[in-house]
């Protein structure tokens, strides 16, 4: 009996015990699961982060990969490396993801180097044939890798001396061994550097040479031309070396020449004529001011941008004024040029490049977007109702291209 009354009552206390407990241990269960969900979620989420930083770490590592290959060659001297390392960055930089070229930056590396659009390079003539014979025109020019502009500049400088003189060779070399790389990497065109340029003619058994430059004056990249010259003298018969476009340089910035008085005339008149106005005159009472970029230097040879300006006075271009991306001389820096236009009283600007090659000054320096260009800063400073630009270099200009055959004529009529 005292069995039976034990057991009804313990049945009664763990019937209690369940009522009152049962819910907190059915929410402990579903607290349980819970926290497994939510921590197998956490470790889902960790691990596609981890993935992902991953993935990024690879992008970017494949990207300074490049980025290195490119700085690898974006140098001036040429070795016996060099063909091989252009042809590695190339393969490399295609082996890229869209995501990844963007992620490709250097001490002088940057998506552009291979990404940007410059033209098409097959309609350009490295002019590096051999069967020279012995009478050769090597024009030689610093160079630009933006491929419409070394067609329309050098290209156009080249056919024209070609043409003018049918009997002879003309072959070309570029200074610029960085940018004989970029275009040998890019776009599989080679370019001959002066070495091997000369070397070339040597081969070939040339006798009578004439080095035609296109450099604007006799600045520092004309003054290495002639070092190079002056090794090889001795290997031809004869040895002769053109005026560079604006002739001799002069003491001061008051001396003037009929080369300087010549480019002065033709680069404004093809300003003039694609800004839509039917002379100068007619711009100037309609507000308009030109404005001629050059490169600027700190070699002697600056005094020609300021010779320049005095030839565009002389003339009576009072709406015409030179610049320097350089600042040198210092009345050609930018911030002094928009002085002077807007002291002047000019309200509408037309930037155009005085460079032989519309290349990479005239795009990114003159026209660019970043806030240092010539176009942003003349923006900036509100003083002016339009800034307008004209892409285009000298090289390009039909009157130009003339000129250079008389210098070359010039130099051949030498004893």
């Amino acid at each position: 009996m005292k069995k039976r009354i034990v057991a009804v009552v313990l049945a009664t206390v763990l019937g209690a015990v369940c009522i009152t407990g049962c819910g907190n241990t059915q929410a402990t269960v579903e607290s349980t699961a819970q926290a497994g969900t939510e921590a197998q979620t956490t470790q889902a989420a960790e691990t596609t982060t981890a993935a992902t930083e991953s993935n990024e770490d690879a992008d970017q590592a494949a990207a300074d990969e490049v980025a290195a290959l490119i700085d690898a060659i974006y140098v001036q001297e040429r070795n016996e490396n060099t063909d091989q390392q252009c042809a590695d960055a190339k393969a490399a930089w295609d082996a890229l993801t869209d995501a990844q070229k963007e992620l490709v930056e250097g001490e002088n590396a940057d998506p552009d180097y291979f990404g940007r659009d410059t033209g098409d390079a097959s309609k350009d003539d490295p002019r590096n044939q051999d069967e020279i014979g012995e009478n050769e025109i090597l024009v030689v020019s610093f160079g630009t890798s933006f491929n419409d502009s070394r067609v329309a500049d050098i290209k156009g400088i080249e056919d024209a001396i070609a043409a003018a003189n049918p009997d002879w060779s003309v072959r070309r070399a570029f200074t610029a061994q960085i940018i004989i790389n970029h275009i040998q990497a890019r776009d599989d065109e080679h370019i001959d550097n002066m070495d091997q340029a000369l070397d070339r003619a040597v081969a070939n058994g040339v006798k009578n040479l004439v080095v035609q430059p296109t450099h604007l004056m006799h600045g520092a990249e004309y003054d290495e031309l002639m070092e190079a010259v002056e090794a090889y003298k001795d290997q031809f018969a004869s040895v002769k070396v053109a005026e560079p476009l604006l002739g001799e340089v002069g003491s001061d910035a008051a001396v003037v020449n009929d080369d300087k008085k010549a480019v002065a005339e033709d680069l404004t008149a093809e300003a003039v004529k694609t800004a839509g106005y039917d002379s100068l005159d007619a711009a100037k009472e309609d507000g308009v001011a030109f404005v001629f970029m050059g490169h600027g230097t700190s070699h002697t040879a600056k005094v020609s941008y300021s010779q320049m300006q005095t030839q565009m006075n002389e003339l009576g271009y009072e709406n015409v004024f030179i610049g320097t991306v350089e600042g040198e001389p210092e009345e050609t820096a930018c911030e002094e040029v928009i002085k002077a236009v807007a002291e002047a009283g000019y309200t509408k600007v037309v930037l155009r490049p005085l460079m032989v090659v519309a290349g990479d000054h005239a795009n990114n320096d003159m026209a660019g977007e970043d806030e240092d260009s010539w176009l942003s800063q003349f923006n900036a400073s509100g003083k002016f109702d339009s800034v307008d630009t004209q892409i285009s270099g000298l090289g390009g200009i039909k009157a130009i291209q003339d000129l250079y055959v008389a210098h070359t004529a010039a130099a051949m009529a030498e004893k």
